[in-house]
């Protein structure tokens, strides 16, 4: 399984890989690993691929995917601070344990996406989502440009918003619809 993300660097989508190991699922806790004095988090968006594909054309990709769920992805945003300056790779400060937060998958046969209706609340501050990266189909497009996606795969699209800050024991929590889909402490 390959997990394929779309994360806003610099002002504009970067596309990286994380292992599978990043995966948080089930509302459980995250841990703040104790190399990192600075855990951000980003708001995004997960889709499940259903089908193998290459070089899949925008408007063949909603073919590709069948399920979605909202997620949150960590970054240690101290140490891709020290990494960009001194013009090293990012994966340490992405490509973590349980970097990548799970909600509960909702199949795209029973469900519209209506951006209007994601929330995310950490602690007191609350967000309504309304701006990604790009839309699933174009992320699924550009993915398979590059390397063959296959059933089971998935690829998340970061929100455009810096990574807010988060703190021991705030709680991030993603309403869509009105229902809470994703729930994860930070310990």
């Amino acid at each position: 399984m390959k997990i394929i993300g779309f994360i806003y660097r610099d002002g504009s989508p970067e596309m990286v890989l994380k292992g599978d190991s990043c995966l948080l699922n089930g509302r459980k806790p995250m841990f703040i690993p104790d190399w990192t004095n600075e855990l951000g988090v980003t708001d995004c968006m997960i889709l499940r691929v259903s089908r193998l594909g290459k070089e899949i054309a925008p408007k063949f990709a909603s073919r590709y995917y069948d399920a979605v769920a909202p997620g949150a992805d960590f970054i240690a945003l101290d140490i891709a601070r020290e990494a960009q300056a001194n013009g090293r790779p990012w994966t340490k400060a992405i490509d973590f344990d349980y970097s990548l937060a799970v909600g509960e998958w909702m199949e795209i046969g029973d469900w519209k996406l209506e951006i209007g209706d994601w929330k995310l609340e950490i602690g007191d501050w609350k967000l309504e989502i309304g701006d990604w990266l790009m839309t699933p189909d174009e992320a699924v497009a550009e993915a398979s440009k590059v390397m063959t996606i296959r059933q089971g795969d998935l690829i998340y699209i970061q929100a455009k918003q810096a990574p807010k800050v988060v703190h021991k024991e705030e709680v991030i929590c993603k309403q869509i619809g009105g229902e809470e889909k994703l729930y994860c402490k930070i310990k």
